[in-house]
């Protein structure tokens, strides 16, 4: 008797649903600003939540990226899949197949200029009430992205910044 093994769902950039990059800047143990980046979906997919934390999940698995385990640092791997650019005042996250771009406040540009990377959280927990267009208070987005349940369902990874040449 043989069998054909079941064939694996493609992935589709469709599955991650809206996805959004949100930059903040806050004191580190060093005293110093860190740029962070927290990338996520809203679940807005016919699939839901769970199906955009699958997507994510694969994404970041299938370009190296754990979830929930040791930081990434892309300062040591010059052929890391994402990649962070920073030009005319944006920053733009750089992934295989997509590219997500977000306006960072002069605070966050002045400590990626200083450090020369940023601290990305993409976590593969929805945040459907966090929205594009809608203020998130400095509250809801600490509590969202300190929660443990956002950190363990995320790939950390040190980006170093690029920049255009002139």
């Amino acid at each position: 008797m043989t069998s054909t093994p079941s064939a694996t769902r493609p992935f589709r950039m469709a599955d991650l649903g809206t996805l959004v990059v949100v930059p903040w800047s806050g004191e580190a143990p060093d005293g110093r600003d860190m740029p962070y980046l927290l990338a996520y979906s809203l679940g807005d997919t016919a699939e839901g939540p769970e199906g955009t934390a699958a997507a994510v999940e694969r994404l970041l698995a299938d370009n190296g990226m754990p979830v929930g385990g040791d930081v990434v640092d892309g300062t040591e791997r010059p052929r890391l899949p994402f990649g962070l650019l920073v030009a005319s005042g944006a920053a733009v996250l750089n992934m295989p197949g997509l590219n997500a771009q977000c306006l960072p406040t002069a605070e966050w540009l002045a400590a990626a200029d200083e450090r020369g990377f940023a601290y990305l959280v993409f976590t593969s927990r929805a945040w459907p009430e966090a929205t594009p267009g809608r203020a998130v208070t400095p509250e809801a987005l600490a509590a969202f992205a300190g929660a443990e349940e956002t950190l363990t369902a995320a790939a950390h990874v040190v980006l170093p910044v690029r920049r255009l040449r002139a």
